[in-house]
């Protein structure tokens, strides 16, 4: 697979809208502000929950949501995926019956934006979860990731207000997608491996958004051993990625990181002093996307 097989489109013009405003010295301005719109969600003949998100790559989103509230398996056959004309309406169709009526009376509401939701027997399967221990991390590879990720067009950086979720490997990003909500980016991200039959062996996984428990649950059960945000951490999520024995990473930028979790797989094969800081246009915009984190 080549670096950025999926990129996000800053420039689809159903994604963002501009609109008119003043900027601090009272001068007219005209910006881009994301569009929100919602998606219910039916798996077979059951209505399941409605999502705010921007609307793209619907199939992925609907696919990861059910895989990580386990309501599909990773052996269940995917029939059909149907979309509404508007868009608002997605049914997922398995070869395997489902009624999930007790399991949606059992979640808890989570710090997810646009109201992820938790389960109650995702936390089961998290404890079974084996991550490999042998999987490593260069210092190289995490801060030529940064700067690949950081520098590639974006909804994120042209925006903000939206959290963006890359698959890596190596040195390689490989699928970059965007939603409103980080919980969404990353279910668009656990669909879209499903679908194209995408194991997580060698894989590494960055987002924009902080590093919480929902994201930590979530990385765990796409059984991906290495986690990595620009942005900070919750208490929560750091003690659940301990329990796991999930590498985590926040704070990376430019030539800085901090590992709260699974230090073991890192190898430092990188000298710090010869990373250059990011941009000051880069840190700029990276500061305006990091208000909606």
């Amino acid at each position: 697979m080549d670096e950025f097989d999926v990129t996000p489109n800053p420039a689809d013009p159903r994604l963002t809208n501009r609109v008119a405003g003043t900027d601090q010295t009272g001068k007219p301005i005209e910006t881009a502000v994301v569009v929100e719109r919602p998606l219910t969600l039916f798996l077979n003949g059951q209505e399941i929950v409605t999502m705010m998100t921007i609307g793209d790559h619907p199939d992925y989103l609907a696919v990861g949501y059910l895989l990580n509230q386990n309501m599909l398996a990773a052996d269940d056959a995917v029939e059909e995926i149907e979309v509404s004309e508007d868009g608002e309406r997605v049914t997922v169709h398995t070869a395997r019956p489902t009624d999930f009526e007790w399991k949606l009376k059992k979640r808890t509401l989570t710090s997810g934006c646009a109201q992820g939701t938790v389960f109650g027997d995702v936390m089961e399967s998290f404890a079974t979860v084996d991550l490999p221990a042998d999987a490593v991390l260069r210092t190289s590879w995490l801060y030529t990731l940064s700067r690949k990720i950081n520098t590639q067009p974006s909804l994120y950086l042209e925006a903000g207000a939206i959290h963006g979720c890359v698959l890596c490997e190596a040195d390689r990003p490989l699928i970059y997608l965007e939603d409103v909500g980080r919980h969404n980016a990353i279910d668009k991200i656990a669909g879209y491996m499903f679908l194209n039959g995408i194991g997580p062996e060698h894989k590494i996984f960055y987002t924009t958004g902080r590093l919480t428990s929902e994201m930590v649950i979530k990385c765990v059960q796409m059984r991906i051993p290495i986690l990595i945000s620009r942005s900070g951490f919750t208490a929560w999520g750091v003690e659940l990625a301990r329990q796991a024995g999930l590498t985590l990473i926040g704070r990376a930028k430019g030539k800085r990181f901090v590992c709260l979790s699974g230090d073991h797989r890192l190898d430092y094969d990188a000298d710090p002093d010869r990373v250059p800081e990011e941009g000051r246009k880069s840190q700029r915009k990276a500061s305006l996307a990091d208000d909606a984190v």
